[in-house]
């Protein structure tokens, strides 16, 4: 099936007389005949379901549907992007362990990294996206255990160079594993071009409607978790919380590191996604693909009336020719981006507080990436926690302003624009 088709049909197959749409198993609990039953379930004997908190079948379905589309072998939803993001580095990092991160990445997920897992004892070296072969090769240590990325960066909007930083993840003998929230599967795979382990904050494009916090996870299958067991020994040696099972050996190299993430993180930390929104989520993807159609339409004339703009200093976004990252974009997104500009007023930080009040159709709001035009002051919100060097360095200056074009009429929204940039 093409991808549009897997938008709607894949993930869930109703057979005669079922529901068409994926139902809302909305239960923590499940019952069973026997304790025998239920205890191959603990000891992962046996698939299926105990308690919500670690998996429910509606999520298990919408996440299927992710992983079709992404073109992986095993994927699970969780509560948030953060958690997703999260789950994916301590899955396979730990006290004592090292990551190598690209330094333009979402604020929230710098934090994460430079501050609260610092904390638990995971150390981090942040590269430029635009870093040499041999500037990346530096940031490697023995004890490193991924790589760390995003596939268009929130809100710098770089273009990460999949197949540098594959290789030299590789090279080392660890996955990359990338965030591909903005371009989503229907404009990018990154699993086509060496990516590892593929996640998702759910809550932008795949919603698509402000109505429900979600992530994902999903495990390509390609990366060989036994032909490196020294540095993975969480995959490659028995779980004692388990009877003893070698999670790599078991589920085997497309399974165990879902499995894993599943049966330990989800059950210790339970950051599982809502039933409820999981349901909200499935409906966001089936219109996915002509939403993504619209907004990066939208997006490429909005761009372009900016970049023209006499009030507008500089403008941001991988679909407009000349842009920095341009050549990356047309090599790993083909098809289109996403709806999201970055740019800068005249006047800096003031001007575009001044820019913001005026606007009538966008709204101003910490969300991005929806069917609603929305805007934002980095600077002052999602990326407030970073020093001024923190923000340069992630490509985040005090004048940035962060514009998530929807699905309106583009000639509204231009107008918009037009009045807000007035003086």
């Amino acid at each position: 099936m093409k991808l549009e088709t897997k938008c709607i049909q894949a993930g869930y197959e109703p057979k005669n007389g079922e529901s068409r749409m994926i139902p809302i198993i909305q239960s923590t609990t499940f019952k069973y005949d026997t304790s025998e039953d239920m205890g191959k379930l603990f000891d992962l004997e046996a698939s299926g379901y105990f308690y919500t908190r670690l998996q429910n079948p509606t999520n298990d379905l919408v996440a299927a549907k992710l992983c079709a589309l992404e073109g992986g072998t095993a994927a699970m939803l969780t509560s948030s992007g953060q958690a997703a993001n999260f789950f994916a580095v301590f899955n396979i990092a730990q006290n004592g362990d090292h990551v190598v991160a690209s330094s333009a990445i979402y604020g929230g997920t710098f934090n994460l990294f430079n501050v609260t897992m610092r904390k638990m004892g995971i150390e981090f070296t942040f590269v430029s996206p635009d870093c040499t072969e041999e500037e990346l090769e530096a940031a490697f240590r023995p004890n490193t255990k991924c790589v760390f990325g995003e596939s268009i960066a929130n809100p710098a909007l770089t273009v990460l160079d999949f197949e540098k930083f594959a290789k030299a993840a590789h090279a080392h003998g660890v996955p990359l594993i990338v965030d591909n929230t903005f371009p989503t599967p229907i404009n990018c795979r990154p699993i086509e071009f060496g990516v590892d382990i593929v996640t998702h904050s759910t809550t932008k494009y795949l919603d698509g409607h402000d109505v429900g916090v979600g992530g994902a996870i999903i495990d390509s299958g390609n990366f060989d978790w036994m032909a490196h067991a020294d540095k993975f020994p969480g995959l490659c040696t028995p779980d004692e919380s388990y009877h003893g099972i070698t999670y790599a050996e078991k589920f085997g190299q497309g399974g165990a590191f879902i499995t894993k993430c599943t049966a330990q993180l989800m059950r210790d930390f339970g950051s599982i996604q809502s039933p409820q929104n999981a349901f909200y989520l499935n409906l966001g993807i089936e219109s996915l693909a002509v939403r993504m159609e619209r907004h990066c339409a939208n997006a490429q004339k909005v761009a372009e009336f900016l970049q023209q703009h006499e009030n507008v200093a500089w403008v941001t976004y991988p679909g407009l020719p000349g842009d920095k990252y341009y050549e990356l974009a047309q090599k790993y997104m083909p098809n289109g981006t996403c709806g999201v500009i970055s740019f800068g007023v005249k006047g800096g930080r003031s001007a575009a507080e001044d820019f913001m009040k005026k606007l009538k159709v966008g709204m101003i709001a910490t969300h991005v990436a929806d069917a609603h035009t929305c805007v934002l002051h980095p600077a002052s919100s999602t990326h407030r926690q970073l020093t001024d060097e923190e923000l340069i360095a992630a490509g985040v200056g005090p004048d940035l302003i962060r514009l998530s074009v929807g699905i309106e009429n583009v000639d509204d929204i231009i107008e918009d624009l037009e009045q807000a940039l007035k003086g």
